[in-house]
């Protein structure tokens, strides 16, 4: 990434409360194209509610979110899509009744009009699905399941992809060979927030990451550096990376 280059996305002063609990609380941060920026935090911390907003689920209650500078927040994940920004989820939610090969079909069909990339034939070989093409969602595996999600978000053509806790379950031969696809994937000028409990893959990832703690940013910088800021060991002390 240029250090020059203009944000994608700019996250300013978000807040989303559920009731009287503030999940987002002044949340501020920026991710640019070809980046790999990693979300971390204890429990609660409100990584996924971050991506939750970004993506379209919830709408922030105050703040902004700026997608090529223009603000997105509130918007339907649908139109999102639309404008470039897809995601996966902790829990894969392909449509379990279709084929794999059908639900790449149904994401070309309603993603980026217009917008070139791989072949769906490259996609399933590159994700170690093309054996499975035409079995229904629901046989798959969990890893499969979790590649399909991945893949589906791709087939739509992003250019903000969001990663939710993608590499849960995943052994460590399988997680250096998603890495590297995720690496080649910003390689290619995509722009990527990973939310992650696994230190180590997202050492192994992200250019940066922002830690959290009770809905604000705590530290921004390399996961290295973070480890040894007393703020960030704090937080994390005694406590469990899950999000």
């Amino acid at each position: 990434m240029s250090p020059d280059n203009v944000p994608i996305l700019r996250v300013n002063d978000l807040l989303k409360r559920f009731g009287g609990f503030h999940a987002l609380d002044g949340l501020t941060f920026h991710v640019s194209s070809g980046e790999i920026l990693g979300l971390v935090g204890p429990n609660g911390s409100g990584k996924t509610t971050a991506i939750n907003v970004i993506s379209g689920l919830y709408a922030p209650d105050r703040g902004e979110v700026l997608f090529d500078g223009t603000s997105v927040g509130g918007m339907a994940s649908h139109k999102l899509v639309h404008r470039g920004i897809n995601r996966t989820f902790q829990v894969p939610k392909p449509f379990m009744s279709l084929t794999v090969r059908q639900n790449l079909e149904v994401a070309r069909t309603y993603g980026r009009a217009g917008a070139s990339g791989p072949s769906m034939s490259d996609l399933l070989e590159e994700y170690r699905l093309a054996d499975v093409a035409d079995r229904p969602a629901h046989d798959l595996t969990n890893v499969q399941q979790k590649m399909l999600d991945l893949v589906r978000a791709l087939a739509t053509q992003p250019r903000l992809l969001l990663l939710d806790e993608l590499a849960a379950g995943l052994n460590p031969t399988e997680l250096d060979w998603i890495a590297e696809r995720i690496k080649a994937l910003a390689k290619g000028g995509l722009a990527i927030i990973v939310v992650e409990h696994l230190m180590g893959f997202i050492e192994q990832i992200t250019d940066r990451v922002i830690v959290m703690n009770a809905g604000k940013e705590i530290f921004e910088g390399t996961l290295a550096v973070a480890v040894k800021v007393p703020e960030v060991i704090e937080v994390f002390l005694g406590g469990e990376h899950a999000a």
